[in-house]
């Protein structure tokens, strides 16, 4: 595959996560959601200051520590991308490993910049030591609601599929209320599961060629190679 074709992957994936982050951001209240299939799929609008699907990471040092590692791997992304193509890996391996770089992308932009163009996001109360909501639409703003790397990502994608109860006779979990999909993610975090997930199910086509390729080296000999030598 060649780097301009990963290039159109990546960025046809930035600028859909992004336009959907901005336009759910600019358009939803904090914790509104709207059906849009059925029952079996909403936009549900929340602010996660934490990892991917929801998890936390404790406080500002920890999103920032957070926000600073998905940095580092983007730029080791970049190097690793250039590395795999002049390689000539396998195109589906360089593909999933080109939504991993994606999405991990997206959502740094989020945690990076949101807080300084937006005047309204979750920020952390001192006196509970947890992040609070907010009231009211979000706008652009040259005033923002927090510092560079202190923003918050935005996920909007809920798939609420089966809900119920567990049965009375579960251990731990029995009366408690179950649903199947709970986490609310974004276009990126599906980006980097689908690269992560493809990768592990496909490594042995992706690693196939190459580690065919390193069982037989081609062996180099300082003989002299001529007629005599070859009819002999």
């Amino acid at each position: 595959m060649k780097a301009r074709n990963v290039t159109i992957i990546i960025l046809l994936i930035i600028i859909a996560d992004q336009a959907l982050k901005l336009w759910i951001k600019t358009n939803y209240h904090l914790n509104e959601s709207h059906q849009v299939i059925g029952s079996g799929f909403q936009l549900y609008f929340v602010e996660n200051p934490g990892m991917a699907y929801g998890w936390k990471f404790g406080g500002n040092w920890g999103k920032m520590a957070l926000t600073i590692f998905r940095m580092l791997a983007v730029i080791f992304g970049t190097w690793y991308l250039g590395k795999i193509i002049r390689e000539k890996q396998h195109t589906g391996f360089i593909f999933c490993a080109s939504l991993v770089y994606a999405g991990a992308l997206g959502n740094l932009i989020d945690s990076s910049f949101y807080g300084l163009i937006f005047d309204k996001g979750m920020t952390v109360d001192p006196a509970i030591r947890d992040y609070v909501g907010y009231n009211g639409l979000a706008k652009f703003s040259s005033k923002g609601y927090a510092s560079f790397l202190h923003g918050n990502v935005v996920d909007m994608l809920y798939f609420p599929v089966i809900k119920g109860h567990y049965p009375s006779w579960v251990p731990v979990f029995g009366g408690d209320d179950f649903e199947f999909f709970r986490p609310i993610f974004n276009i990126a975090d599906a980006s980097i599961t689908t690269g992560v997930l493809s990768i592990l199910v496909f490594q042995k086509r992706f690693f196939k060629q190459r580690n065919s390729s390193e069982k037989h080296p081609t062996v180099e000999t300082n003989a002299l190679v001529n007629d005599e030598s070859q009819v002999s």
